[in-house]
C-alpha cells in the first residue's frame, strides 16, 4: 500500500480496495417479473427459530459511513479539478437524497417491529427478513429501477403462492431503501477505488516512470503492488494505457508489455479497455436509477399500495361496514387482526375471514365490523 499512496498522495481507506458485486441480474420484463415472484415464494422458507435471526441496521450504519466517506473523497477530487464519472457526479450532487434514505431507515426500523418480521431460513439472506429477499430480488432484476406498478404485480405473484402479513407489507418500502443503499453503497466503492487507482497511473507515468530505472515488468509489478488489491488493477491499466499512448519515446516497451502480460490471462489490453468502459457505463446507469427509485420511493403512496395488495384488507373488505371507514380507522382494525394472529394458531387471513364470519352469523351485518 505504499506504493499507492505515494502515487495518489491520498489515503486508501481498505473499504474501497475489495469490491462486493452490485446487486445486479438479469433484466425481467413484468412478466417474467411475476414468475420469478411465484418462483421466489415456492422457494423461501420461514425459520421458526429467533437465533437465526440477522440484524440489518449495524449493516445499514455501515453503508451510510462509506457513502459519506465515497462522498468525501469524490468530493475532493472534483475540486482538485480531476475527472470524475458521470456516476460519481450523480452522487455528489444527490448525496443529501441518500442521507435522507439512511436516516429514514435509522428511525422507521425499531427493534420490536423488525424482530416480528419473519426470516428467511436459508439461501444467502439466510436470518434476514423474508420481504428483504423480495426488495432484493426486485432491485435485482429491475437494475435498481422503481416501478410502481411492476412492484404491485411483484408482490401479488408472489402472494398468490405465499401470503405475507400486514407487517411485511409494510416493510416493503423501507426494504426497498435498505437494498438501494446497499447497492449504492457497493457501487460507490468502485467507482472511489476506480478514481483513485486512475490517479495512481497518472502518478505513475509523471513521476516514477521517468526515472524508475527498472524493466517494464519490474514497473509494472511494483505498481501492482502499490494497488493492495487486484480489484482496482484494470482501471488502473486503462489509464496507463491511454497516458502512454501520448508520451514520448522511451515507453514502447511497456505498452508491449501491457499487451502482452493480460493475453496471458484470456485477455488482451483493448479487452480490458471494453470491458472498463462497460462497467463504467453499467454503474452510470445504475447509480441514476438508485437515486431517481430513492425520490420516487419517498413520494410514493404506500397507504394505497398496502391496501391494493394487502390479502387481510381484501378479506376485511368483503363487510361494506369496514369499505365506509376512513383509512385510519380501518388502520386500527388491521393492528387488531394482527394482535389477535399473533397470539393465535392460525394467520392474520384467518382471523380476518373469522370475523367477516362472524360479522354475517349476527344481525345487521350491514353495521361496522366488531372485534
Amino acid at each position: 500500500m505504499q506504493l499507492f499512496r505515494r502515487l495518489t498522495r491520498a489515503r486508501l481507506p481498505t473499504d474501497f480496495a475489495e469490491f462486493e458485486a452490485p446487486i445486479r441480474a438479469e433484466l425481467f420484463s413484468a412478466e417474467r417479473l411475476e414468475q420469478h415472484a411465484q418462483s421466489l415464494a415456492v422457494a423461501q422458507a420461514v425459520t421458526r427459530n429467533p437465533a437465526d435471526e440477522r440484524k440489518l441496521v449495524p449493516r445499514v450504519r455501515e453503508n451510510g459511513r462509506v457513502l459519506h466517506e465515497a462522498h468525501t473523497l469524490i468530493g475532493n477530487a472534483a475540486r482538485a479539478r480531476r475527472t470524475i464519472t458521470p456516476a460519481a457526479e450523480w452522487l455528489l450532487d444527490n448525496f443529501h437524497v441518500v442521507e435522507d434514505q439512511v436516516r429514514d431507515i435509522r428511525e422507521h426500523l425499531p427493534a420490536s417491529y423488525y424482530r416480528r418480521l419473519p426470516k428467511l431460513a436459508d439461501g444467502p439472506l439466510r436470518g434476514y427478513p423474508r420481504v428483504y429477499g423480495l426488495a432484493w430480488a426486485i432491485v435485482a432484476h429491475t437494475d435498481s429501477r422503481f416501478d410502481p406498478d411492476w412492484l404491485i404485480r411483484f408482490v401479488r405473484a408472489y402472494q398468490r403462492v405465499q401470503p405475507l402479513t400486514i407487517g411485511e407489507l409494510w416493510a416493503v418500502p423501507i426494504s426497498l431503501r435498505i437494498v438501494l443503499v446497499e447497492n449504492l453503497r457497493r457501487l460507490a466503492v468502485r467507482i472511489v477505488g476506480a478514481q483513485m487507482a486512475r490517479q495512481g497511473a497518472d502518478r505513475f507515468v509523471d513521476e516514477l516512470l521517468p526515472d524508475a530505472g527498472a524493466q517494464p515488468a519490474d514497473l509494472i509489478e511494483r505498481a501492482i503492488f502499490g494497488l493492495g488489491s487486484v480489484s482496482l488493477w484494470p482501471a488502473f491499466a486503462v489509464q496507463l494505457v491511454q497516458r502512454l499512448r501520448y508520451r514520448a519515446a522511451g515507453t514502447t516497451a511497456l505498452l508491449e508489455w501491457l499487451h502482452h502480460e493480460p493475453a496471458a490471462q484470456g485477455a488482451s489490453t483493448d479487452d480490458i479497455v471494453q470491458a472498463q468502459h462497460a462497467g463504467e457505463a453499467a454503474a452510470n446507469l445504475t447509480v441514476r436509477n438508485v437515486i431517481t427509485s430513492m425520490r420516487a420511493i419517498a413520494a410514493f403512496d404506500w397507504r394505497s399500495f398496502f391496501e391494493d395488495v394487502s390479502l387481510v384488507d381484501a378479506t376485511l373488505r368483503l363487510h361494506p361496514g369496514f369499505v365506509a371507514m376512513d383509512f385510519r380507522t380501518r388502520d386500527r382494525y388491521r393492528h387488531a387482526i394482527e394482535e389477535l394472529a399473533r397470539g393465535a394458531a392460525c394467520s392474520e387471513i384467518d382471523v380476518a375471514a373469522a370475523v367477516i364470519d362472524r360479522t354475517q352469523r349476527i344481525p345487521g351485518k350491514g353495521t361496522p365490523v366488531s372485534i
